[in-house]
């Protein structure tokens, strides 16, 4: 069985050689890049013929689908740029494919905030379908909040990609902005609405659910902090989305 690993960048250049070096034993790495100006392409030519560059962004899934159509593994695994491979997971996922006993498998996740592996905060143990039979499954056409459509069986893994997801103050406010922009885009499209109401109710709703309800007090200053920036994403997206219904009336 062979092994594609794809990724899709964006100005990546802090993330993409750890990233990369910990997929090296892989047969194929696929990177689909969205215009990076920071030498992401570059380094990414260090290890993979297969980088394309798109100049235009339709959107998360439809970008991870065009990763996937240049695959030719017979399995792939989907990551972003910001995570690792640790030996542990390798050589669990070789064992998997030395006698796979599904089409897809969910893979737990340990994500860094700043600094801080979070163990609460809805964070853990976070699986994800990662790794899966290429003719088995496709991602959707979601702009943001993609997911991997698996047609057959699924199943876990033990061991986790190592997550390091928001690298500091500046990178969790790119997020947030990037993040609630897309998904008010995507629910416009849709033909939802919304008011100041909604916004201020379910940004306030957030923050609880994830500092009370999913443990984000147990995770000290960085589960604080996690709380203040889903609610404020929450409250962005929302607002977005009347000013977007607005602009339309």
């Amino acid at each position: 069985m062979t092994l594609s690993v794809i990724l899709i960048t964006k100005n990546e250049a802090a993330n993409i050689r750890a990233c990369l070096e910990s997929v090296a034993w892989a047969d194929e790495i696929v990177v689909v890049d969205s215009g990076s100006t920071d030498g992401t392409v570059e380094i990414a030519r260090e290890f993979t013929g297969k980088v394309y560059v798109h100049s235009d962004w339709p959107g998360f899934g439809p970008q991870k689908n065009r990763s996937l159509d240049n695959a030719t593994g017979d399995w792939i695994l989907s990551l972003d740029a910001d995570e690792r491979i640790p030996p542990e997971l390798r050589a669990e996922i070789e064992a998997v494919l030395a006698a796979p006993i599904a089409e897809g498998y969910f893979i737990p996740r340990l994500s860094q905030f700043c600094g801080y592996f979070v163990h609460h905060s809805g964070w853990r143990p976070d699986y994800v379908l990662r790794l899966f039979r290429r003719s088995k499954a496709r991602f959707s056409e979601s702009r943001v909040h993609e997911s991997v459509i698996c047609n057959g069986k699924t199943a876990k893994l033990k061991q986790s990609i190592l997550h390091y997801s928001y690298l500091n103050r500046d990178d969790v406010e790119r997020k947030v902005q990037h993040y609630s922009a897309a998904a008010a885009q995507q629910m416009f499209e849709a033909g939802k609405r919304a008011g100041l109401a909604k916004a201020v109710i379910s940004g306030s709703w957030a923050f609880i659910r994830t500092y009370l309800l999913r443990l984000g007090v147990l995770d000290g200053a960085a589960g604080w902090n996690i709380a203040v920036m889903n609610a404020r994403t929450t409250w962005l997206k929302y607002r977005r989305l009347a000013q977007l219904n607005a602009e339309r009336n």
